[in-house]
């Protein structure tokens, strides 16, 4: 039947960018590693409207431990280590009038255990998004079948929605055993 069809591509797509989502916020927790998307969230005060950082300043990676922030406008260097060192990332900026350097410290074995505690909430969070889409799912082929579908066909259709879950399921729990691992190696 179409319709379910409609709902099984809506299903899969919506777990796809459950998975997309969760990928994102995983990048954004540092792993001791220097990375731009560190500071994808990072908003700054830009002629009274709170900004996004990449829309005033170009940040990159020198090396493997540093970080550099270039503004496009000179003024903007001292607001935008003022948004990084009361962004509670942990990080001390150096201003040098033009550029801001960041250099990324190693990670006690103490800041680990919480960074895979919070990796361990985004993947859980991720899964619960999931499910969430498993049950209206569901509950749209129920509808479908008060209005006139056959049982055997929303039952099959019911069993696709559970094994996308599973298979959708297994990979967040292998990016975020990957997220573990990468943050525990030393």
């Amino acid at each position: 039947m179409e319709e379910i069809n409609l709902y099984l591509d809506e299903a899969k797509d919506s777990m796809q960018k459950a998975i997309k989502h969760t990928e994102l916020e995983l990048s954004k927790i540092r792993a001791g590693k220097a990375s731009p998307n560190m500071f994808d969230g990072l908003m700054v005060e830009y002629y009274g409207a709170s900004t996004p950082l990449a829309q005033v300043a170009t940040v990159s990676v020198p090396e493997p431990r540093s970080i550099t922030i270039k503004a496009y406008e000179k003024s903007m260097v001292t607001t935008i280590e003022k948004a990084i060192r009361d962004s509670n990332m942990g990080f001390n900026p150096q201003n040098d009038g033009d550029l801001i350097r960041i250099n990324i410290p190693p990670l006690t074995e103490e800041r680990r255990r919480d960074l895979v505690k919070q990796t361990k909430a985004e993947g859980e969070s991720g899964k619960v998004r999931i499910r969430k889409i498993r049950q209206e799912t569901n509950d749209e082929l129920k509808k479908l079948l008060k209005d006139g579908a056959s049982e055997d066909e929303v039952k099959k259709a019911e069993e696709v929605v559970q094994a996308l879950t599973n298979d959708t399921t297994a990979r967040l729990e292998a990016l975020v055993a990957a997220k573990e691992k990468e943050l525990m190696t030393v």
